[in-house]
């Protein structure tokens, strides 16, 4: 576990030191899991180790909201000001991300379907 701990942790590093260095406008950790993304690609999947070890701590994902919650409440004066404006983003948001969803749904569930009939067609024959 430790050293797929340890594969994570730095590929989040890199992806912190490449934002600081070149300025990208991305979150250092996003670039670090694409980097780990990458990493897997390369090596042919996930390791059982790394499977293990990020269902771990998928299973306590919840600590990780600990910071935003103190973010927060460290912000609360800027959020009162800004409220319908960030309300209205989280609104957008919920609905685009709903829509999307079912539209990547029911084209999964026709390509799927498309694949059955012709895994049958093709027995049949």
């Amino acid at each position: 576990m430790l050293h797929a701990l340890t594969l994570i942790l730095l590929c989040q590093l890199a992806g912190e030191t490449v934002v600081l260095l070149t300025g990208l406008p991305v979150p250092g950790p996003v670039l670090g899991m694409l980097l780990l993304l990458g990493w897997l690609f390369l090596r042919g999947g996930i390791s059982e180790e790394v499977g293990r070890t990020a269902d771990t701590l998928l299973a306590h994902f919840s600590l990780l909201f600990v910071p935003a919650g103190v973010g927060v409440m460290l912000h609360w004066e800027r959020l009162q000001g800004q409220w319908p404006a960030i309300a209205a983003a989280l609104l957008l948001g919920t609905l685009l991300t709903l829509a999307v969803t079912a539209l990547t749904m029911a084209g999964a569930q026709r390509l799927l379907a498309t694949v059955q009939r012709r895994r049958r067609g093709a027995a049949g024959d």
